[in-house]
């Protein structure tokens, strides 16, 4: 790799590492107010709710396509931010 490429891949790669930070920044909040759902919860089974998972893909779908966004790309994503976060709603869930 020249200098120059090997500086722009340098710059590139700082400019994902902030954007990084901004993300972390961005899931402590989702979390947050995750934990805000969670305690209105009475009972587990009510952690999963497949209608507003289908309802969020579809609309992440259409945000992508208006975005010029490869919607495959954004559909993993939140299919495992999905996963992650009902894992996490199972972990933290106390009954009432």
């Amino acid at each position: 790799m020249s200098p120059d490429k090997y500086k722009k891949l340098t710059k590139l790669r700082k400019s994902l590492d902030d954007l990084d930070n901004v993300l972390i920044k961005v899931i402590k909040k989702r979390t947050s107010l995750v934990n805000q759902v969670l305690k209105l919860k009475k009972h587990k089974y009510q952690i999963v709710d497949n209608k507003r998972i289908k309802k969020i893909l579809i609309q992440i779908r259409k945000k992508s396509i208006k975005n010029n966004i490869d919607p495959k790309i954004t559909k993993r994503i939140w299919i495992n931010m999905i996963r992650a976060y009902i894992d996490y709603e199972r972990r933290n869930f106390k009954k009432k």
